[in-house]
């Protein structure tokens, strides 16, 4: 276990205190090298482990000699402790997406806005146990992760807690080797490549004595030096044999070799393509850190200092896109080493010398000035000159940047002495504190040493540097180094091959490395490397030109590549962000559809990357043209929420969308495509789409025209897909047909929870249809069934299927021509149904007769808390057995009778009935003819009821009678919360009234006088009763003529004693 990695947050390392920013880089440089704070040293080379005493026969001694060796090579007093859960809990994958194959892993994050995939988890102690009863332990199993997400931190783990006796019990030998050791062999064969890495074991080998109870480990394959290729690699079978190393790998994946020994490979996403998945049993995927990991990293970096933590916190969270890298482990915690150092070196807030970094570059020159101090420390200078630490910086670059630069370009991130000493490296300059914060140094086999960069994006930065230094003097193309001169010389020739390397590379491994290449150029990064690491007026004055020739490969694009939004990144590094801002003014004025340059579909797809506005839900409707978002396609596979409505698009653009969530790498889990042209063609599409996606959850298609034949295919789709839970089709003209197509899906579903179905000319047959689904679905919680006309006989289907089913919940009946026969189906089945909390009764035509068998219902039923009955025929009698009802019912917390040709003497039977009810919270009764008297009747309830916190009184005939009796009860009320009186009669007189209770009166928030005639005089009240309450956050006064004295009184008032408050005037 030579290989280390970064280990952050609560994973390894200790906090580090009031240490300088020379002792905390060092710390960090130690948890790179995988030495926290245990003290332990380099594990030493598996061939000087001291050959074991003589042994008795069996091979129990043989084991535990085995578990202790493993032991001491982690560290020998090494205490890793439990692995943090992250590493306890990997996720199942199917696979590898096509941007884990073809991208960078910074791209990786960043696209997917640092969220992992949708999948099951498997805890680490049964990583290679079967998944089921019937199923089989895998052989092969490979873990991917990004570089610095802790892959060999999770084999260290495991094979510490395995050597403890903890996990892999069913195992008798774990073997773990590195490719940073299997690289160090030319040929050897597999005996002996055991035996020289654990000699210890001894004759026969542990693996050739029980091999289905052995697991060899094989950690990192990203840093094989010859890439594994199983289709021209020969067969071996005889483990004496000596072959190539990449040919012994691949015979044992095969299982030419050790065909019953496990197999465990870690790896980055993109080298674990190597391995053809038919081999692979098991992939694993260790996901990065989450929300509450990235604050726990950076307090536990600094529990000496809350508050720094939380500024570091802060700043990370103040740029989307830093924020979405901090979830890799170890760029949280190199962050977190230069904003420690920045908090603790900053003379105030508006230090802009010391402004925290926004940029990758930023970031990086501030790690590298920091490193710069440590040096000079380590020499026992506490003011180091300049001129040394400048030199001492570009010393480095020279000479470490070629060896990052050629090996970044030749895929190479592992190097030994012959590729030093090839690479003209100075082996002295190894030795210096500045470059051992870079650079790395291990052992292996051999007494020879591997030699790697802390992280794979600090050898990036190192050769941008080298880059940036190189091609002021060069005479040849510094990618090949080839001895042809070029015609034009000077910085932006290089600088433009660059570039175009990076355009061609289809992988995107020089991403990063143009990025950093651009940053360079920006006048902040020049400030803070001026002198060090770049001489004084290098490259001044690029900084236009390169940004145009950046935007020059920006030319019109089928579809924005992954490198096209690298582009917009380096000319943020380059902080050259005319372009974007452009765009993202024109989507805040929602202008983009007169954007049509070809940048702008790339500036529009790396906004949705790393915009605040856009991280929650991608809002592109009335924007987009078909071209554009044909363009954007292969972007909008990462965005979780895609609204698209009122576009005009047509059926053409559902196939491109349906190709889109087709796709294995689709991450959309909200789509909303409302107020589009899709007829039964747009909505096929999407159905074929569904029968393979396993990301989309909620579905939006309202107002569109797919009619009976796009509701067919849609429900034939629903009974294959297993993730979809909401779906709108409201408004489509469905009809009956349509609706009972859906309803044939309905009935098998076990995901489906909601469904919208309005305005679709359902009549009683599509009613019947999905009555009888009902009766045998069970995951069903909203259905919306409002302006259709299912009439009597349709709520009568449903009302059956309420008595059977209990998964319902939320039941839309609006406008459905249901009366009185219909509701007392529906309130029958109320009496057994336990389920139902929410009914929607609105625009029918329930008259005192439906309102008996609402009441009777109520009497009984203990679990409906919403019953809306507006707009009916209920009048005062229908009112009256309702509250008689009301008095004993203690479930229903809101209660709509708006519009219901109430008068006085229903108002009085429900405020009777609210001084002995103790669960109704909302009552509204707008628009009915209640006046002074029914408002004194309810405000009398308020006075003893403790539960209501809403009443909605508008346009009810209040005067200033009824206001002056609604004053005196919250005078003395306790739990109302909103009032609103909206147009209304209630004057001056009723305006004092209500002032002088909002004097004393702590519990109202919300009060609506709009349209009540209240003058100046009116709002001089309130200005007054403003004067005394601190509670309440909004008022609306609109209407009401309170001239511009009564306006200046109101402000004044708000200003001086409830600045929280919220006026409208």
């Amino acid at each position: 276990m030579q290989k280390q990695e970064v280990r952050v947050g609560g994973e390894a390392g200790p906090g580090h205190g009031g240490s300088s920013p020379a002792e905390q880089v060092k710390a960090f440089m130690d948890l790179l090298a995988g030495k926290g704070t245990q003290g332990t040293q380099v594990p030493q080379a598996p061939d000087r482990t001291p050959e074991p005493p003589p042994e008795p026969p069996g091979n129990d001694y043989r084991i535990q000699r085995h578990r202790e060796v493993l032991l001491s090579r982690l560290g020998g007093d090494l205490v890793l402790g439990e692995p943090p859960p992250r590493l306890a809990s990997l996720l199942l994958v199917e696979g590898l997406t096509d941007l884990q194959l073809r991208e960078h892993d910074f791209t990786q994050v960043e696209a997917t806005r640092g969220a992992g995939r949708t999948a099951r988890t498997i805890a680490l102690d049964r990583l290679f146990l079967p998944l089921s009863r019937v199923s089989i332990p895998p052989r092969v199993s490979i873990t991917i992760g990004v570089a610095g997400v802790g892959k060999t931190t999770l084999v260290r783990h495991f094979v510490h807690l395995w050597a403890q006796g903890q996990l892999a019990k069913d195992f008798l030998q774990v073997l773990p080797l590195t490719f940073r050791e299997l690289n160090t062999y030319e040929k050897v064969s597999a005996d002996r490549l055991i035996r020289s890495a654990f000699p210890h074991v001894g004759e026969p080998s542990l693996a050739a004595a029980a091999p289905d109870r052995a697991l060899l480990i094989l950690d990192g394959l990203d840093e094989c030096k010859t890439p594994l290729d199983f289709s021209n690699t020969a067969a071996c079978t005889d483990p004496k044999k000596e072959v190539q190393v990449d040919n012994l790998i691949t015979n044992i994946i095969r299982g030419n070799l050790f065909p019953e020994v496990s197999i465990w490979v870690t790896s980055r996403p993109s080298t674990a393509g190597q391995i053809p998945g038919g081999l692979v049993d098991r992939m694993t995927e260790i996901r990065g850190f989450n929300e509450e990991e990235v604050k726990m990293c950076l307090e536990q970096m600094f529990p000496e200092d809350q508050s720094l933590a939380g500024w570091a916190l802060a700043q990370v969270q103040a740029d989307r896109a830093l924020y979405l890298m901090c979830t890799v482990p170890a760029f949280c915690r190199l962050s977190g080493s230069v904003l420690g150092h920045l908090y603790r070196h900053r003379r105030g807030p508006l230090d802009a010398e010391l402004s925290p970094p926004r940029t990758l570059s930023e970031i990086y020159s501030w790690y590298f000035r920091v490193a710069l101090g440590r040096e000079g420390q380590d020499k026992g200078k506490v003011s180091p000159r300049i001129e040394q630490v400048a030199h001492g910086g570009r010393r480095m670059a020279g000479t470490l940047g070629r060896l990052a630069f050629q090996g970044l370009v030749r895929k190479k991130y592992v190097f030994y002495e012959q590729d030093l000493r090839a690479f003209g490296v100075d082996l002295a300059l190894l030795q210096t504190a500045l470059t051992g914060c870079f650079l790395q140094r291990e052992e292996t086999p051999g007494s020879a040493a591997a030699y790697c960069f802390s992280h794979l994006s600090l050898q990036e930065f190192v050769a941008a540097a080298y880059y940036y230094g190189a091609s002021k003097r060069a005479i040849f193309d510094l990618f090949t180094e080839s001895g042809v001169s070029w015609p034009r010389l000077g910085f932006l020739t290089h600088f433009r091959s660059a570039v175009q390397r990076a355009m061609q590379a289809e992988d995107g491994r020089l991403d990063v490395f143009l990025r950093f290449l651009s940053g360079l150029l920006s006048p902040r990064v020049n400030a803070l490397l001026m002198g060090s690491l770049l001489a004084p007026g290098e490259h001044q004055g690029y900084r236009e030109q390169a940004a145009r020739l950046l935007q020059g490969c920006l030319a019109p694009e089928a579809a924005v590549s992954a490198r096209a939004v690298n582009v917009l990144r380096c000319l943020h590094e380059l902080q050259h962000t005319e372009l974007a801002s452009s765009v993202k003014e024109a989507m805040e004025r929602e202008g983009l559809a007169r954007l049509t340059s070809p940048p702008h579909p790339a500036a529009l797809a790396y906004l949705l990357q790393v915009s605040d506005a856009y991280a929650q839900e991608a809002n592109l409707s009335l924007c987009l043209s078909q071209a554009v978002l044909q363009s954007l396609l292969p972007q909008l596979l990462y965005c979780q929420s895609l609204r698209l409505d009122t576009n005009q698009f047509q059926d053409p653009v559902m196939e491109l969308l349906g190709s889109v969530l087709s796709g294995k790498d689709c991450r959309i889990q909200k789509i909303s495509l409302a107020e589009n042209q899709i007829s039964n063609k747009g909505a096929k599409a999407l159905a074929r789409s569904l029968l393979v996606n396993r990301s989309l959850t909620t579905l939006d298609l309202r107002g569109n025209s797919i009619g009976p034949q796009g509701a067919k295919a849609l429900a034939d789709a629903l009974k294959i897909n297993r993730t979809l839970a909401s779906l709108s089709l409201q408004n489509n003209m469905i009809k009956d047909n349509g609706a009972g197509s859906i309803a044939e899906a309905l009935a098998s579903s076990r995901t489906l929870c909601m469904l919208h179905l309005q305005k679709n000319s359902i009549g009683p047959v599509g009613a019947q249809r999905m009555a009888d689904a009902l009766k045998q679905n069970r995951s069903l919680k909203e259905l919306m069934f409002s302006s259709n006309s299912i009439g009597d006989g349709g709520a009568k289907a449903l009302a059956e299927a309420l008595k059977v089913n209990q998964g319902l919940e939320s039941l839309d009946l609006q406008s459905n021509s249901i009366s009185n026969a219909g509701v007392a189906a529906l309130m029958g089945a109320l009496y057994t149904n336990q389920t139902l909390l929410s009914l929607n009764l609105r625009e029918n035509s329930i008259n005192p007769e439906g309102a008996q068998a609402l009441a009777r219902a109520l009497c009984t039923n203990s679990t409906l808390k919403n019953l809306d009955l507006t707009a009916n025929l209920l009048r005062d009698q229908g009112a009256q057995a309702i509250a008689e009802a009301i008095r004993e019912n203690r479930a229903l917390t809101s209660l709509h009778l708006q519009w219901n040709f109430l008068q006085a003497e229903a108002a009085k039977a429900l405020g009777q009935a609210l001084q002995l009810n103790s669960s109704l919270a909302s009552l509204d009764l707008q628009e009915n003819a209640i006046g002074d008297d029914g408002a004194s009747a309810v405000a009398s309830a308020l006075k003893a009821n403790t539960a209501l916190t809403a009443l909605y009184l508008q346009v009810t005939s209040i005067g200033a009678s009824g206001a002056q009796a609604l004053g005196e009860a919250l005078a003395v009320n306790r739990t109302l919360e909103i009032l609103d009186l909206r147009g209304n009669a209630i004057g001056v007189a009723g305006a004092k009234a209500l002032g002088n209770a909002l004097k004393v009166n702590s519990s109202l928030r919300r009060l609506n006088l709009q349209e009540n005639s209240l003058g100046t005089d009116g709002a001089i009240c309130m200005a007054t009763a403003l004067a005394g309450n601190h509670r309440l956050q909004h008022i609306n006064l609109q209407g009401n003529h309170i001239g511009e004295s009564g306006a200046r009184m109101i402000s004044e008032a708000i200003k001086t004693n409830a600045p929280a408050c919220t006026v409208e005037m």
